[in-house]
């Protein structure tokens, strides 16, 4: 049978034909943050897509920062970017900024304004809004509309000169007032700030805004398909006028549907909230869906880019559910993380009755039973060991296969061990289980017999005390767009998005340096955190080991 042949998404399409057609004869694309924040998963399908369109065609993409805002952008974010996105496996063409566009685009300002196309308002804000009018009802004019364009090129002089104080004119494009698109109607070209830019110090006072710089900055740079999220359709009949008025290169704006979550916020400013609040512990908290938070916790670059390809393009908005992000981490660290045994902070003593006090065997364990010629870590067992709570019951049902009274289990990688005495406290509570092991169930031997449970567990005297963070959603709503007019999103924080316990580990998960989230086993994948100090090893909670999820 052959290979199906994988269906081109609509971007693919455009790009084949404007090649094929000669119309372009390589393509460039662009990724343009504004650094006011740390990237989240939602930039993660914009880079696969503009990058990977740029790979698969031969093209190059740019790194263009958009930073016209100077009170709400740093460095600090200029520079996190670009970390994520050379961790996401990316390499920009060009590194560039609005910025370094500022003096063209005040220059095509000034054009405008001398073709009558521009002029310098002296109303507010809020008379502004106000005077837009709405989808059904035209705007009104400005009172300062018919300003000539010598006095017009006068004023705005001034502003750039700093004659005038924040918010006290704008430059606006004379279009229609009327227009049915309301993008049109006089949209704002330039707003007064006096404020230092990270960038170009202060050498300006008046900054451009996001839809007269975005297409001319795409021009500059030949930017052949400007790829951005849905709800800027509205955006591109004013970036075409801009461009056609201008008369420069035609780059031309395309949109797909944005990337939305369950059980999760992507918008910068609520997450700055999160984090200026203190309700997070930072933007690379790990339960935050910034890129800095999630490879905090243990998610790869692999598994993003096979959900993002998993989710497609498409040009309508849909909530994909968490749990096939999920399912993504956990095919690849499947195949990837290694293996070691942890048990919980209230685990059970297991004393093997039959085993010589003192002795000490190391097994030879694989790190990842996927690959069993691979690597293996020693292992060591002792007459001394430490279950989990969970894997004994007392009073167990008809088909319970972990470890019960006059029940088998084997110990994973070792023999099989039967309970034979229960010992409890003065409260009741099982402290100690006394059992035999079976010497000639070693794997090994020759000899084998089969029980239906199997259990991990660690040497008491070698056991490692380790911090494990158990991470969950940070939200208990699944729809975070449909908040209650009478809620705040704040209201729906899950306070049980971070539980800490101890743990008792393996010696080996120690040394491990593979640098991903290992797996304990029979439980999930954790991450080793920064916050680890030589005396105490941190592990953050990447995912479950499985859930009842099924990817189509």
């Amino acid at each position: 049978m052959e290979e199906e042949i994988k269906k081109l998404n609509f971007l693919e399409e455009i790009i084949e034909d404007d090649l094929k057609s000669g119309k372009h004869k390589s393509i460039l694309t662009r990724f343009p943050p504004e650094p006011n924040g740390y990237l989240h998963l939602g930039h993660a399908k914009s880079l696969c897509i503009n990058f990977g369109l740029a790979q698969k065609y031969g093209g190059k993409t740019n790194l263009r920062y958009d930073d016209t805002n100077p009170t709400k952008e740093d460095t600090e974010y200029v520079d996190a970017i670009k970390e994520d996105i050379k961790w996401l496996g990316f390499q920009w063409a060009e590194e560039r900024y609005a910025s370094d566009y500022f003096d063209q685009l005040y220059e095509w300002a000034e054009d405008l304004i001398k073709r009558g196309l521009a002029y310098v308002d002296d109303e507010t804000q809020e008379e502004i809004s106000l005077h837009r009018g709405t989808v059904d009802k035209p705007g009104t004019e400005s009172r300062y509309r018919n300003r000539t364009p010598e006095e017009n090129l006068k004023i705005f002089r001034e502003m750039k000169e700093g004659k005038y104080a924040d918010g006290e004119k704008v430059l606006r494009a004379k279009i229609d007032m009327a227009h049915p698109n309301m993008m049109f109607r006089d949209p704002i070209l330039y707003r007064i700030k006096h404020a230092s830019h990270h960038r170009t110090g202060d050498k300006w006072c008046i900054y451009p805004m996001y839809d007269y710089t975005h297409g001319q900055c795409d021009s500059i740079e030949n930017i052949t398909h400007s790829i951005c999220t849905l709800e800027f359709d509205v955006h591109r009949p004013l970036y075409d006028w801009f461009i056609e008025t201008l008369g420069i290169f035609p780059s031309h704006q395309y949109e797909f549907a944005r990337l939305n979550l369950t059980y999760t916020l992507m918008s910068k400013r609520k997450l700055l909230e999160l984090v200026q609040k203190g309700l997070v512990a930072g933007w690379d908290d790990p339960r935050m869906p910034t890129l800095c938070g999630v490879r905090r916790r243990g998610y790869t670059p692999e598994a993003l880019k096979a959900f993002c390809e998993k989710i497609g393009v498409t040009k309508h908005d849909q909530l994909m559910d968490i749990q096939l992000l999920e399912w993504c981490v956990r095919q690849d660290l499947n195949a990837r993380s290694n293996r070691y045994m942890v048990v919980s902070d209230d685990p059970i003593k297991v004393t093997l009755t039959n085993y010589p006090e003192g002795q000490v065997e190391w097994f030879d364990c694989p790190l990842n039973p996927a690959d069993p010629e691979g690597a293996s870590r020693k292992v060591p067992f002792s007459r001394n060991l430490l279950i989990d709570r969970a894997d004994f019951m007392e009073d167990a049902p008809h088909k319970y296969f972990r470890l019960k009274p006059d029940g088998e289990v084997r110990l994973k990688y070792t023999y099989i061990i039967k309970c034979d005495e229960i010992i409890k406290d003065e409260t009741g509570k099982v402290v100690e289980l006394k059992c035999s092991y079976d010497p000639s169930t070693r794997p090994g031997n020759g000899e084998w017999r089969s029980v239906k449970g199997t259990i991990h567990w660690v040497s008491t005297e070698h056991a490692k005390a380790i911090e494990v963070r158990n991470y969950d959603r940070l939200f208990t709503l699944a729809d975070m767009s449909q908040v209650p007019e009478d809620k705040d999103y704040k209201d729906f924080l899950n306070p049980e998005s971070l539980v800490i316990v101890k743990g008792l580990a393996e010696p080996a998960l120690l040394n491990d340096n593979s640098g991903i989230a290992v797996q304990f086993e029979r439980v999930g994948y954790y991450k080793k955190d920064p916050d680890s100090t030589p005396d105490l090893a941190v592990f953050n909670k990447t995912t479950a080991l499985k859930d009842s999820f099924k990817v189509e």
